[in-house]
């Protein structure tokens, strides 16, 4: 619709035509959630953020502060490292996870604090191979 509305005739009289035209054309017919009811958010407050509210969580997308992110990042590191398939690979994620904790250390982001240290990747693979040994698996790779 570029049509400009003319001059004299009333605003709502001009859209209404609009939209009876646009219905004739069957520009109505096929669009997404005809015929469905509405949302249930219509009954909580306005919320302006609502599309992007949306969009996130059908994306699966979350937003969190960097720090607690990476804590977050730290914490699956850790139980990835001690299900492992070998000590090798324990020590590459304990390795790699701790990188980006000694960055943040001395890089802050505005937001919460990290409240982590480095994982001490001894004390870790410790842990793998006692995780390893009690289910009867190898302790070495």
């Amino acid at each position: 619709m570029t049509e400009r509305k003319p001059p004299g005739v009333p605003f709502e009289s001009w859209v209404d035509k609009q939209i009876r035209d646009a219905s004739r054309r069957g520009e109505f017919d096929h669009l997404a959630g005809a015929g469905e009811p509405l949302p249930r958010e219509i009954e909580t407050p306005y919320d302006e953020l609502w599309w992007i509210r949306r969009k996130m969580a059908r994306e699966g997308l979350s937003v969190l502060p960097p720090a607690l992110a990476l804590r977050k990042e730290a914490e699956d590191a850790l139980e990835a490292a001690l299900s492992a398939p070998s000590e090798y690979r324990a020590r590459q994620i304990v390795e790699a996870v701790n990188v980006k904790i000694r960055e943040m250390m001395f890089k802050p982001p505005p937001g919460p604090p990290l409240g982590k240290k480095p994982y001490d990747v001894e004390e870790v693979v410790g842990r793998w191979r006692e995780r390893r040994a009690s289910e009867g698996g190898a302790t070495s790779g």
